[in-house]
């Protein structure tokens, strides 16, 4: 098959849609396929384009066989409304204008959100008169009206109108959690035209490795406990909550908060840190995907957490995975769907989200127990070996696109 995908991210950004779909499409050109993505010029969270890299009409570059393509993109940081929608926009217009001009496609993918980069699915399937298959990773714009990013009603019935359209329309869609899937089934989606394909990790990538005792040293905390949370700063994170369990544990001078990421509210959580002079965070920012298994290494609990919102109750970080590979036991601030799977596995410890007595309470009974810290691991590494390995949820999406391009 010749598969042209639609992400707006792609490595080397890292956050969690980049890492999913330059995974997926490792896989199916392993399997023999042609595969093409068309993104952005890589500039997330920070705002200004990596190093290596121009904002130029029309950039190509291969990676593990997969002809990316990096489009003319308005660059702006993860943060501002108008901004970000402009952003979005923009994309979605350069993705179907360049798109005629990429060969043949058997099938085309886009991933939402962000919403925008869904829609150019559409534009682009018309386009090359085959089949669109949409991917869900959230639910949008549920997710950002959550949030109270959007208050203004015209703007939200249109979004809400988009949304509905593009259930109708797309020939198959592929949400990342069965939560998603009766959402859709009960917006436009048609049962028979929608298969759950749940979020995984790259077990080759992910491996478990022994504590990287200069990297430990480099931050200060070898000998110590450390409760890290890594990935998006994001309003939907909730993340004060790690600042006040910090302050809770203050004096446990052998335990240590460590955040890992960037994102609209790192700013912000920045100089809260300061304002409170807490001596046990310590906030890195964005790290590069090689540097990710040295953090691991040196981490003792991996904290996943968001907001107290419903909405989160369909909701599966992918951190869960990636933790589990690593042997590491989570805690879990996010209800729902996500806490069925932790529990099942028996790979970490559920809370209450944004309940920094509960969080400061589990982090030490974990640091004081690291025979329980390690039943943990173990159990999350054989749920992840036989339900979320990467490259078979790849083989299952192939199968997905096999049926739909006929």
């Amino acid at each position: 098959m010749n598969i042209l995908f639609l992400s707006h991210y792609f490595p080397p950004e890292v956050n969690a849609p980049a890492t999913r779909t330059f995974e997926h499409c490792k896989q199916w050109v392993k399997d023999g396929h042609t595969v093409t993505v068309i993104s952005c010029v890589p500039h997330h969270p920070m705002g200004k384009a990596y190093p290596g890299y121009r904002n130029k009409l029309y950039q190509v570059e291969y990676k593990e066989g997969i002809k990316a393509i990096k489009v003319l993109t308005y660059i702006t940081a993860n943060e501002g409304f108008l901004k970000r929608t402009f952003n979005y926009v923009f994309y979605m217009v350069m993705a179907i204008v360049v798109a005629p001009f990429v060969g043949k496609a058997d099938v085309v993918i886009s991933t939402s959100p962000q919403f925008f980069n869904g829609l150019a699915g559409y534009g682009v399937a018309r386009l090359k008169r085959c089949p669109w298959v949409l991917e869900i990773r959230d639910l949008w714009p549920e997710s950002i009206l959550a949030v109270g990013a959007i208050k203004n009603k015209k703007v939200i019935a249109v979004l809400e109108w988009l949304e509905r359209f593009a259930y109708r329309k797309a020939d198959h869609i592929v949400p990342v959690t069965h939560a998603f899937q009766k959402h859709i089934e009960a917006h436009g989606g048609h049962a028979d035209k929608i298969t759950v394909i749940r979020n995984g990790v790259d077990l080759t990538f992910f491996v478990e490795q022994a504590i990287d005792e200069r990297f430990a040293e480099e931050l200060g905390v070898k000998g110590k406990f450390v409760a890290a949370y890594v990935g998006t700063h994001g309003m939907a994170h909730g993340l004060d909550v790690i600042l006040d369990a910090a302050e809770i544990l203050r004096t446990r001078e052998d335990v240590v908060f460590l955040t890992a990421g960037d994102g609209a509210e790192r700013a912000r959580l920045q100089a809260e840190l300061e304002r409170r002079a807490l001596p046990n965070v310590l906030m890195l920012g964005q790290l590069p995907k090689e540097r990710m298994p040295a953090l691991w290494s040196i981490t003792g609990v991996s904290l996943v957490l968001l907001k107290k919102l419903d909405l989160f109750l369909t909701v599966i970080p992918s951190k869960i995975f990636e933790t589990m590979a690593m042997k590491k036991p989570i805690i879990l601030g996010v209800r729902g769907e996500s806490q069925m799977i932790v529990e099942q596995a028996g790979s970490g410890v559920c809370i209450e989200p944004e309940n920094a007595a509960e969080l400061a309470a589990a982090v030490l009974a974990l640091a004081d127990s690291p025979e329980r810290c390690r039943a943990l691991g173990e159990a999350g590494a054989v749920c992840v070996a036989a339900e979320f390995d990467r490259t078979m949820l790849a083989q299952r999406f192939e199968a997905v696109l096999q049926r739909v391009a006929g």
